[in-house]
């Protein structure tokens, strides 16, 4: 069995009990989407450990896959609140849903394998394709499609060369590229963070850095190996500081920055 699948303690009645950081690892779901369950009373926790961290019990797993299932099957929060409350919720009912749509994804996709297995016999003989089956291919591409493929944070900054350089440096960020115009302005940058995407604008009539503003609205936060480690390399090449590493009782142990320009940065790492 999975080291981390193992409950993190027992109660004296022989209750299993998962923190904060197992449930995240075991389920795939965000430390901070666990924490943001908790504030809305979507899904909280069953208790605490002496030393202060959140548990979660055979109860609070069961409720969490009813979430994700409900999630999959396209209703919004408000509407599986309602369905979590429904005293007369069947989990095998549930269960049987989430089987029926997993089994219609399946079909799909072994409707698409076939023809595209057909698609490369054709190809044997002949470099063309009937346009009748490529219809059919990309309307079951389409079928497995979201509507939304991801995520991309832009921050404005008055000088994106330094900008640029300096979330590479002091944050670690993988530099991506940074287009100029014809005249040699600076009107693009883009760096990565894992498999996310951060744009860099520079400012104009509409747009302004929170240095410029007065202020900052919002917040960039990223995962990390080690937020310790993290700090210390950001502090190490000369980062603003705005809180030191600190573990939150959300199950993260966390710091911020400042970058060059006052947009506000976290970094976090699981605590277990």
């Amino acid at each position: 069995m999975d080291p981390q699948s193992q409950p993190t303690a027992s109660d004296s009645d022989g209750t299993e009990k998962w923190r904060t950081g197992q449930l995240a690892a075991l389920t795939g779901v965000t430390v901070r989407t666990l924490r943001y369950y908790d504030q809305t009373h979507l899904l909280q926790p069953s208790g605490q450990t002496s030393g202060g961290h959140r548990v979660y019990d055979r109860d609070n797993v069961a409720r969490l896959y009813r979430i994700l299932a409900l999630r999959r099957l396209g209703f919004g929060l408000s509407e599986i609140r309602s369905l979590l409350d429904d005293p007369h919720w069947d989990l095998r009912d549930m269960v049987t849903r989430h089987i029926e749509d997993t089994e219609r994804t399946a079909a799909t996709i072994s409707r698409l394998t076939a023809h595209l297995r057909m698609i490369s016999s054709e190809l044997e003989g002949t470099r063309r394709v009937r346009p009748e089956t490529l219809f059919t291919i990309m309307e079951e591409m389409t079928m497995l499609e979201s509507p939304v493929l991801g995520t991309t944070t832009l921050l404005v900054y008055r000088d994106l060369a330094a900008a640029h350089a300096h979330l590479s440096k002091n944050f670690g960020l993988v530099p991506g590229p940074l287009v100029h115009d014809a005249d040699g302005n600076a009107v693009h940058g883009e760096l990565f963070a894992g498999d996310h995407t951060i744009w860099l604008h520079p400012t104009g009539e509409e747009y302004r850095s929170p240095r410029e503003l007065g202020g900052v609205s919002s917040m960039t936060v990223l995962a990390v190996d080690n937020a310790d480690d993290h700090h210390a390399h950001a502090v190490e090449h000369g980062a603003e500081i705005i809180q030191a590493p600190v573990s939150q009782p959300y199950g993260v142990r966390e710091y911020g920055a400042r970058d060059l320009e006052g947009h506000l940065w976290f970094f976090h790492s699981p605590l277990d």
